[in-house]
C-alpha cells in the first residue's frame, strides 16, 4: 500500500477508523498502553488534540500490549481507563500489534518512511510517534521519551 489514508482499522469498541476521513489533516500517530511510565502522555496528547483539532491536527492512538504487556485491557476497559483518566476524546484503534509477524500494515507503512534512531525500523516502546503532513507523507519520527509538548513546533509548521 502506497497511499497513507487507505489504511482502515478496526476502531476502539466498535466500528472502523479510517485514515480516508482524515486526509487532509496533519496526523500525529501513537502507540500506546495504559500501564506504562510514559502514560501520562496521553493528557499531552489530548491537549494538542484539543489546540490543533480546529485546525486540522488529528491525534490517533494505537493500544499496544507489546512492551511489558503494558496494554493488558479490553477495548471496553482501555477506553475507560484513557477518558476516566485523561479525559481522551481522539480515537483509538483496537490494540494492534506495531513488531514482529503480526504488525498492522499501517505500522509496517510507518516503520518503513521514518526509521528510528541509529536507522532501527522497530518500534521500541509505547508512545513512540509518527507526525504525518496534509498529503499523507510521514514527515518525522518521535521516540517515546519526547513529550507532545515537544512537538507543538513541528505540528505548527505543518498546519
Amino acid at each position: 500500500m502506497t497511499d497513507l489514508h487507505a489504511f482502515t482499522l478496526p476502531a476502539l469498541g466498535k466500528g472502523e477508523l479510517r485514515l480516508a476521513d482524515h486526509a487532509g489533516k496533519v496526523l500525529l500517530l501513537v502507540n500506546t498502553a495504559s500501564h506504562c511510565g510514559f502514560t501520562p502522555q496521553y493528557e499531552g496528547l489530548e491537549a494538542l488534540h484539543r489546540r490543533y483539532a480546529e485546525k486540522g491536527l488529528s491525534v490517533i492512538g494505537f493500544p499496544c500490549n507489546q512492551f511489558g504487556r503494558q496494554e493488558p485491557g479490553e477495548s471496553g476497559e482501555i477506553g475507560a481507563f484513557c477518558q476516566k483518566n485523561y479525559g481522551v476524546t481522539f480515537p483509538l484503534s483496537d490494540k494492534i500489534e506495531v513488531n514482529g509477524a503480526n504488525t498492522h500494515p499501517l505500522w509496517e507503512y510507518l516503520k518503513r518512511a521514518k526509521r528510528g534512531i541509529f536507522g532501527t525500523r522497530g518500534i521500541k516502546w509505547n508512545f513512540t510517534k509518527f507526525l504525518v503532513d496534509r498529503e499523507g507523507k510521514v514527515v518525522r519520527r518521535f521516540a517515546p521519551t519526547t513529550k507532545p509538548q515537544d512537538i507543538s513546533r513541528a505540528i505548527e509548521a505543518l498546519l
